[in-house]
């Protein structure tokens, strides 16, 4: 019998992305919708501690939540959904979530945020954001999501897919991407005289890498990157052992 699916965003409840994504699942599981009540872009994977969350039910199976992304699939996974789902899915993204970008993403930090909890997790996004036709990303999502409910996932592993525009050459399972960072917070000054800042200005510029989600998307492949959410670098672990014996010296020295 097929379980529950939870689909949540970072775009918001009424984003057309999400319902895409939870349209395209519908088939292969009962999909509750649990996303925020208002666009979370680039919200990374906080969560809500210091205020109370509320939820909103705006239709049977979907919820309106006033926190973030990682909010939704905590509440969602944790008590709103009658029983523990078995595929957690983010998306369908308007716009990339690429090489060093999943980091900030609030898209992929709600899969990361499923895998946390123990459930298979999947983020999806449409690379470019114009904010129609997301007929196609569903397909991939749907594909996606269905080899997965059949093969599961290692521990600690979430997939990150990022669709291209118009209809995908096909999947092909990549790396992370690296961003080469040229840009600087521009300077502007209000009608005040107050200074302001935007960040983020000008476009991604990226490192050469064939086999990376990023040259797989610009050469019009579906990219499906699986990350790992253990983050110790386990060479430099053992690299750094040998600091023991001298910094355990110097703090002994020091309390003396």
């Amino acid at each position: 019998m097929p379980g529950v699916i939870l689909v949540t965003n970072d775009d918001g409840i009424h984003a057309a992305g999400l319902q895409a994504l939870a349209a395209a699942l519908e088939d292969l599981g009962e999909v509750y919708v649990v996303a925020p009540d208002r666009e979370q872009s680039a919200v990374g994977h906080a969560l809500t501690l210091h205020r109370p969350l509320r939820v909103d039910q705006l239709a049977e199976r979907r919820f309106a939540v006033n926190g973030t992304p990682s909010d939704c699939v905590n509440l969602g996974v944790l008590g709103l959904l009658p029983e523990a789902p078995v595929l957690v899915a983010s998306g369908i993204n308007h716009g990339a979530n690429l090489g060093d970008d999943v980091t900030y993403s609030g898209t992929v930090s709600a899969a990361m945020e499923g895998t946390l909890l123990g459930v298979a997790s999947m983020a999806v996004s449409r690379v470019d954001p114009d904010g129609s036709g997301f007929d196609r990303a569903a397909e991939v999502a749907r594909a996606v999501a269905a080899r997965l409910l059949v093969e599961g996932l290692p521990a600690q592993t979430l997939l990150n897919v990022n669709v291209p525009p118009g209809r995908p050459a096909g999947v092909r399972m990549t790396r992370l991407g690296r961003r080469v960072y040229s840009a600087k917070a521009v300077r502007e000054v209000d009608p005040r005289g107050r200074p302001y800042y935007w960040i983020g200005a000008g476009p991604p510029t990226w490192e050469e890498d064939e086999e990376s989600d990023i040259a797989a998307v610009h050469n019009g492949w579906a990219s499906v990157t699986p990350l790992h959410l253990d983050l110790t670098h386990h060479g430099a672990l053992r690299g750094l052992a040998s600091w023991e014996g001298g910094l355990n010296a110097l703090l002994k020295k020091r309390t003396r």
